[in-house]
This record gives C-alpha cells, sequence and structure tokens, in this order.
C-alpha cells in the first residue's frame, strides 16, 4: 500500500542563497509598496468622482493599505532574521508530498516519521 507523507525541504545557507532569499523578499516588499501608492490613487480618484460615500471609500482603502502595511512589517522582520542568520543554517523553504509503501510488518513509527530533504545552492545534499 502506498500514503502520501509530508516532507520538509530545508535549505543550507549561503552566501547565495542568502542573498537570494533577500532579494526575493525584498521584491515581495516592493511589490507591496507599489500597490499602496496605486490604492492611495485610486482612492483620491474615486473621492473626486464623489458617486460614492466617502467615509466608504476611505474606510475601505484605509482597510487594504493597512492590509499591505503589516505584509511589508512581516517581509521587513523576515529579512532582519535572514541577515542575522549564521551562514551554514537551516531554513525552512517549503513542504512536499512524497509517496511511501508500507508493507505488513513494517514499524509504523519508522516509515512514518518525520522526513526532511537538505538543499544546499539547488543540489539535494541530504534526505533524513
Amino acid at each position: 500500500m502506498k500514503i502520501i507523507q509530508t516532507v520538509e525541504v530545508k535549505q543550507i545557507l549561503t552566501e547565495n542563497s542568502k542573498a537570494k532569499l533577500i532579494g526575493s523578499l525584498q521584491t515581495n516588499k516592493d511589490q507591496l509598496l507599489k500597490e499602496c501608492d496605486q490604492l492611495k490613487f485610486e482612492q483620491k480618484k474615486m473621492e473626486k468622482q464623489k458617486k460614492f460615500d466617502t467615509a466608504k471609500i476611505k474606510r475601505y482603502f484605509t482597510n487594504e493599505i493597512d492590509l499591505r502595511q503589516e505584509k511589508i512589517k512581516h517581509l521587513e522582520f523576515q529579512i532582519e532574521q535572514i541577515h542575522m542568520l549564521p551562514l551554514g543554517s537551516e531554513i525552512k523553504e517549503k513542504e512536499v508530498q512524497s509517496l511511501i509503501d508500507i508493507n505488513v510488518g513494517d514499524n509504523w513509527d519508522e516509515v512514518t516519521s518525520a522526513r526532511t530533504i537538505v538543499i544546499k545552492e539547488g543540489i539535494v545534499e541530504e534526505i533524513r
């Protein structure tokens, strides 16, 4: 019988991977900042049209901007944390699904124990 198990994928932090990770987070942060600017522009545009209730418009756009600001703060925190991590640290990158064969007589704890794939510079270093 085959079952599906979740496998954690960890990345060993190197200069290269650290720079890529920070770059990716910075790109996401920049995108959110652009969205905030766009939302502010749209808000002013809608307020000038006077087709809708100004209070509702302000509430909606303030809420949307606040959501993005929270995401920006979270990304800034992640960037700070990555700067503090020493090279060689293992960080969780993602989780993937794996098929596992289960047979009569197998030790359940061994077969279903948590598995981890460790990657360094895009190459599988270890499977635990």
